[in-house]
């Protein structure tokens, strides 16, 4: 569904994304892992278009796609569930919910009951804002809304992170459904290591902006997993 070829990424004048080939299939869950500073985020940013990339390619459905900003990569159909959430904090559940109205036609302009089954406290809350709501009720809120927009491409950030365990439970469960559906590549960047190795089909390890480590579940153990992260 998705794949990269010789991606590089700059801040300036430092180069943080060393040619990253990558490929990301429908109904895999594809873990981008690494410690702190080896282009975890980076690699979504410039997927996603909020940093553009230096080079390489990016090519979704056999379409090479220039580089473009973030909402014409969202029309594309790749959603991003960033690192830290980013609700509209004095949004409503339900409007924050609808901001992903922008991208579906005006007939689909509706809260499918799927959204409520798989997190019934965001109909519960639906009037609240945002911003009132706990750090993990409003991870529940970002994937959600990511998932109104029907994207053929789910990146995810970090979405354990400061979560509470009964809430990381949950959100295994989101991503095991959506991957059973299969018709969406998902792309996990995550430091949770079972969460990760338990629901990962293929791997791979960043260091340094270069893929250090490539390999499908299948036949990975988790000892090698760990090795290769601390290297």
């Amino acid at each position: 569904m998705l794949t990269t070829e010789g991606l590089t990424l700059h801040y300036g004048g430092s180069q943080i994304l060393n040619g990253i080939d990558l490929e990301a299939k429908a109904g895999v869950v594809t873990c981008v892992m690494g410690t702190n500073g080896v282009g975890k985020t980076s690699l979504l940013k410039a997927l996603a278009g909020t940093h553009p990339r230096s080079g390489g390619t990016v090519t979704l459905d056999g379409e090479a796609l220039p580089v473009l900003p973030a909402q014409q990569m969202a029309r594309r159909g790749l959603a991003v569930v960033p690192q830290g959430r980013m609700i509209f904090p004095l949004l409503t559940v339900r409007e924050n919910l609808e901001t992903g109205f922008s991208l579906l036609p005006k007939a689909d302009h509706k809260v499918p009951d799927e959204i409520y089954d798989l997190f019934p406290v965001l109909k519960d809350m639906g009037h609240r804002r945002g911003g009132d709501l706990s750090g993990g009720q409003q991870q529940q809120l970002a994937i959600a809304r990511a998932m109104i927009m029907r994207p053929k491409v789910l990146l995810l950030d970090e979405p354990t992170e400061g979560i509470q365990p009964n809430i990381i439970q949950q959100i295994g469960r989101v991503i095991e459904y959506l991957k059973a559906k299969g018709n969406m590549a998902i792309i996990l960047v995550e430091q949770y290591f079972d969460f990760a190795f338990d629901l990962g089909d293929q791997f791979y390890v960043l260091k340094r902006g270069a893929v250090n480590l490539s390999h499908p579940k299948e036949g990975l153990t988790r000892e090698a997993l760990q090795a290769a992260l601390s290297i």
